[in-house]
């Protein structure tokens, strides 16, 4: 069973392995409460999974180590696990869905795991280890629903209550529910009062589910930016012990994920997956009650694709009102462009593209249609240059 003294155990075993993570101050996140960030980005292989991983590994006998190990994942758990075996000098092959990012699958391989694609998403990864598990006999290191598993990320739970131990609240990702477990079950014995807040993509909301109908309740299928949260089902034991140590769950957009990654790097220098930043989206768009309170936010992890990065930003810019676009409908006669651009320039947004239709379907022939894209200060800026086109008589159209 978990125990407190497993999650002690777990951290004394893990004193070298796992790095003690930062517990930072942040600046511009939050306006009525202090914000921490416990920078699981940071730990080694780039999220909290070696920690849950090494222990159930190190807790292996003998015999078990000679079998090998099999695991699926999203991609953090994997290395974790591929980790966790090499520095034990045994055998593992992990499970990843076919989609899932390039630099996660590349970095377990190094690892020296063997890696088997499967077309899908984690279930289905999960669905074809579980299969090659009874086929060869080796250990299957769950990524979520295993004591041990829960009790390595426990261990999370012990450094923030040493760290910061006057701390109101903590607010936890989501997936399976193994890192949230382990925090709630720590937090809440040494700290009864303090509150565990759980949050997850509102496309990948599982657990939110499972609660709400007070029984695990499985979803159709899931699409989320945090791919290391996108989990159809979550654990038997972890549903338990979310039931009864978990104060409140939330579910964050899209664009609020995007938003808050966005925020991380501009405001704290920090690269969060967007799984890691579901924490920091509850915190920036007041998901749970935390005015006048001490708050820490576990980033779970900090392993995004470089390949969607600039996808991810360009979304929480256009969220925030600052990539911007606009479409005036214009006589096609020399100088109306410049007569449209000096407005916008002495509005002080910076024109970066200009787009001339003259297919578009008008009644006048002789009129065409520009789409302009900019970078703005906000939506209120925004705003403000399209009162002064239509003020100076220009048409805004919803597009071309």
């Amino acid at each position: 069973m978990l125990t407190l003294d497993r999650i002690y155990n777990a951290s004394l075993l893990l004193k070298d392995i796992a790095r003690k993570t930062d517990l930072l101050l942040s600046t511009g996140l939050a306006a009525d409460f202090d914000l921490f960030l416990k920078a699981e980005n940071l730990q080694t292989t780039g999220s909290f999974k070696i920690r849950g991983s090494y222990y159930k590994i190190a807790q292996l006998s003998k015999e078990e180590k000679a079998k090998g190990v099999i695991a699926c994942s999203a991609g953090n758990h994997a290395q974790g696990v591929a980790l966790a075996a090499h520095k034990n000098n045994i055998k593992s092959t992990i499970f990843l869905p076919g989609n899932a990012p390039i630099s996660k699958v590349e970095a377990t391989r190094r690892y020296g795991a063997q890696i088997k694609l499967v077309d899908g998403v984690f279930d289905d990864a999960y669905d074809a280890a579980v299969k090659y598990q009874k086929e060869t006999g080796a250990i299957f290191v769950h990524p979520f629903d295993d004591e041990n598993i829960i009790a390595g990320q426990g261990t999370i739970g012990l450094e923030i209550l040493e760290q910061l131990p006057d701390v109101d609240a903590v607010i936890v990702p989501i997936g399976g529910g193994g890192l949230i477990s382990g925090i709630a079950y720590a937090v809440k014995n040494l700290k009864p009062n303090c509150k565990i807040y759980g949050v997850q993509a509102t496309g990948a909301a599982s657990m939110l589910k499972s609660i709400d109908y007070h029984k695990r309740s499985p979803l159709q299928s899931v699409s989320t930016i945090a791919d290391g949260i996108a989990i159809k089902y979550p654990g038997e034991m972890t549903y338990e012990l979310c039931s009864k140590y978990v104060d409140q769950f939330a579910s964050v957009s899209e664009d609020e994920i995007a938003m808050a990654i966005l925020s991380l790097m501009e405001k704290q220098k920090i690269v969060a997956e967007g799984a890691g930043a579901v924490s920091v989206a509850a915190a920036m768009f007041n998901k749970f009650p935390l005015k006048g309170k001490k708050v820490c936010a576990v980033i779970s992890g900090g392993n995004i694709d470089v390949n969607i990065l600039s996808r991810v930003i360009n979304r929480a810019l256009a969220a925030y009102g600052r990539l911007t676009s606009i479409t005036v409908e214009l006589l096609d006669k020399p100088g109306r462009l410049k007569d449209v651009l000096a407005i916008i320039a002495k509005k002080g947004a910076n024109v970066i593209e200009v787009e001339h239709n003259r297919q578009g379907d008008y009644a006048n022939i002789i009129r065409t249609c520009i789409n302009i894209s900019m970078e703005t200060k906000n939506h209120q800026h925004l705003a403000d240059i399209k009162k002064a086109l239509t003020d100076k008589g220009y048409i805004l159209l919803d597009n071309c």
